[in-house]
């Protein structure tokens, strides 16, 4: 099996060190940076990465400013490293389009299980293909091409994006809870407090709203989401 390549963005040298020493043997080829404007230079390089960990203090260009400037032209994903207990990072790194965050400091095992998490999603998305197109009112749904246009106009979602939106769509007209998105999208059960969930709907739903009047994603409160069908 081709081993996964990931890129790690920290200015830690001994975490990232002891990241290596813990990583390279599951079968992960790393790459490190240690400032934010060569790590930002390897991101958006010819070379293919299957995922990026991402500190928010970093030299030169802090992790924000790198996330941003990532995501103008690359869609890899990106599992945020944040101080403990800092809300506004989470929010913030997840508005700007970050797949995942995780909290220093944080155990190697759970870090493991994110990064496996999102590999495993970047996995299932080519097996999506053989899949049918959803079309619901405006939006169409493309999983061979992993595509979302709405009113005719292609929009750019991340893979978690792309897939929590193609539940809600498969679903339509029911409830799915938060519990189940975890599950299905993100590879884990859903935590106390996980904001996660609710960030990566807000950001599909600004997307839609861009190119369609209509509200297409209904909260339902302390429950889940529902996509609306149109009258």
């Amino acid at each position: 099996m081709q081993p996964k390549s990931l890129l790690i963005i920290d200015d830690d040298i001994s975490l990232t060190e002891l990241l290596k020493e813990y990583l390279s043997p599951q079968g992960y080829e790393i790459t490190i940076c240690h400032d934010g404007e060569s790590g930002l230079e390897f991101a958006t390089s010819n070379r293919h990465f299957d995922l990026i960990l991402l500190d928010v203090m970093l030299p030169k260009l802090d992790g924000f400013e790198v996330l941003k400037k990532i995501r103008v032209s690359h869609l890899t994903p990106i599992l945020m490293l944040t101080a403990k207990g800092d809300d506004f990072d989470r929010i913030f790194g997840l508005e700007l389009g970050a797949d995942d965050y995780l909290a220093k400091p944080f155990n190697h095992r759970e870090l493991s299980a994110r990064i496996k998490a999102i590999v495993r999603r970047m996995d299932y998305l080519p097996s999506v293909g053989s899949q049918q197109v959803l079309q619901i009112d405006d939006l169409k749904l493309c999983p061979s091409t992993q595509t979302v246009e709405c009113s005719s106009q292609q929009l750019e979602f991340t893979a978690t994006e792309f897939l929590i939106l193609q539940l809600l769509m498969i679903n339509k007209g029911a409830i799915v809870s938060k519990e189940d998105i975890s599950e299905k999208v993100m590879g884990r059960k859903l935590m106390a407090f996980d904001r996660s969930i609710d960030m990566h709907v807000s950001n599909i739903r600004r997307k839609l709203l861009k190119l369609s009047d209509n509200e297409k994603i209904k909260t339902i409160r302390g429950t889940g989401y529902l996509f609306v069908v149109q009258p």
